[in-house]
């Protein structure tokens, strides 16, 4: 083991875990993600801590729950009192921030980072004090000659989602944060570090360089593609009523060739992620610093794509709440070996510190799995859980949507895949993820699993008390 080993977090937006082949998909185009998982420890079941952007993006940087690091809905600024990883690393790293940061600010250096690439401006109206600059990416794509075209919130001119996902492949978000990566790992070859790659894609918009990649047509779906979550929370049904009767980025979602369509185009826009991938570890590789890295790949949340009739995320199904985890550590394993159990975000940061032998932080919730890795202890005994905290949020769709998102939720997810959404307020949710992995069956009203939804529901009640959330819960 090297004494003080890179650390290089890759995170994408809205990236589903069935876009990747170790996660079952065999006919997605991703060779390099296929690649790197090939010679990596992959986690079978990972799951956000709020599926939401800020929030779940303020734990993959400080290793706390939303309701700890404060960043409870989008938009939010953490508090400079909050560490992120980059503040737990000693000075021997050399750390750097690039791409989507989404934690308040998003264009100055911050939160312990020594180099700053931002990527992001429509956030300007949240910024803490006016005249902070436009991102770099930005300044970037001025000096291609290319014009912004979009008015954001503030009145200014800036590049949308919707304008950048008209771009060729090498404009795109995540090519521009590889251009800075690639620079910075090869000047770092003498020192460690820590790089956080964090980019847009394959955040909607549902289109971009790669439509056409995939025929709608033969897109494979599941047995909830379409299907209307009934007998699960309002707000599920709420959203899924919504979508089916509207019309998105131009599309009519009363006919089923639209979602196909969307849906394809999510899944080709899964291929500029992996373009970035295959560009970092070739740079690695080139400058030999692949063995002594820590590689780990995730997504701040999932996508919806059709399944329970609804898009986006802000959900604890599967297909929003279980993000990919790839995590290469070159010195306890060179081909590819599954976690199976739950691993949650909230874990990452102290495993990423106790495989670089760093100290971990009393503060810090999450479980450290080096031993996992090294087989010496699994996970099936492990539980992770997520939250929900909507107020503040923006909005979904209509009144009823945004009010039932107002309540809050939590979610435990068992080792032995068993999940239990709890509110106080709304239709409260079991499924057995081992007999019922799309989730339609409600069992939380059956008689049978009363005991088993106390007992999980102690462990939603524990794990409150030691983390200190006060979000209220239905007597059960």
């Amino acid at each position: 083991m090297p004494k003080q080993p890179n650390i290089l977090l890759f995170i994408s937006d809205q990236q589903r875990t069935d876009t990747m082949k170790c996660y079952g998909n065999d006919w997605i185009q991703s060779p390099h993600q296929d690649a790197l998982s090939e010679r990596s420890f992959v986690f079978e079941n990972t799951y956000v801590t709020q599926p939401v952007c800020t929030p779940a993006r303020g734990s993959l940087m400080t290793g706390l729950y939303p309701h700890s690091h404060g960043c409870v809905v989008n938009r939010v600024q953490l508090r400079d009192e909050i560490p992120s990883i980059a503040e737990m690393l000693p000075n021997t790293y050399r750390k750097a921030m690039f791409g989507k940061w989404h934690l308040g600010d998003d264009s100055v250096r911050q939160h312990g980072f020594d180099e700053w690439i931002s990527t992001e401006d429509d956030h300007r109206n949240k910024y803490s004090r006016p005249g902070l600059p436009f991102s770099s990416y930005y300044d970037w794509m001025k000096a291609q000659g290319i014009a912004p075209e979009n008015n954001s919130a503030t009145g200014e001119i800036i590049f949308s989602p919707r304008q950048r996902s008209q771009l060729p492949p090498e404009y795109q978000m995540a090519a521009f944060v590889a251009n800075h990566s690639e620079r910075f790992i090869r000047e770092n070859t003498a020192r460690p570090w820590l790089l956080v790659f964090s980019t847009f894609e394959p955040h909607p918009p549902m289109t971009g360089p790669y439509d056409g990649l995939y025929d709608p047509h033969a897109l494979p779906v599941g047995p909830a593609f379409l299907k209307k979550p009934e007998g699960h929370a309002l707000f599920n049904r709420a959203r899924a009523d919504h979508y089916l009767n509207h019309t998105v980025e131009g599309e009519n979602l009363r006919r089923e060739q639209s979602w196909r369509k969307l849906r394809a185009q999510y899944y080709g826009n899964v291929k500029i992620i992996d373009d970035a991938v295959g560009r970092i570890v070739r740079a690695l590789e080139e400058t030999g610093q692949m063995e002594n890295t820590i590689f780990a790949l995730t997504s701040d949340h999932g996508e919806m794509a059709g399944d329970h009739a609804m898009l986006e995320k802000r959900a604890f199904y599967e297909e929003s709440a279980r993000v990919p985890m790839i995590l290469r550590v070159p010195w306890l394993a060179q081909s590819q070996k599954r976690v199976n159990g739950v691993f949650g975000h909230a874990d990452l940061i102290a495993t990423l510190l106790e495989l670089a032998d760093q100290p971990i932080p009393k503060s810090l919730p999450g479980r450290a799995c080096a031993d996992v890795l090294r087989g010496e202890a699994d996970l099936r005994a492990h539980a992770t859980f997520m939250e929900w905290n909507g107020i503040g949020d923006r909005n979904l769709g209509n009144p009823q949507i945004n009010l039932m998102a107002t309540l809050p939720w939590r979610c435990v997810v068992t080792g032995d895949r068993w999940k239990l959404n709890l509110c106080a307020g709304d239709q409260c949710e079991l499924f057995d993820l081992n007999s019922d992995p799309f989730e339609e069956t409600n069992l939380f009203d059956d008689p049978i699993h009363r005991d088993r939804v106390r007992e999980m529901a102690a462990r939603i009640r524990l794990w409150q008390r030691e983390t200190g959330d006060d979000a209220p819960l239905p007597v059960v």
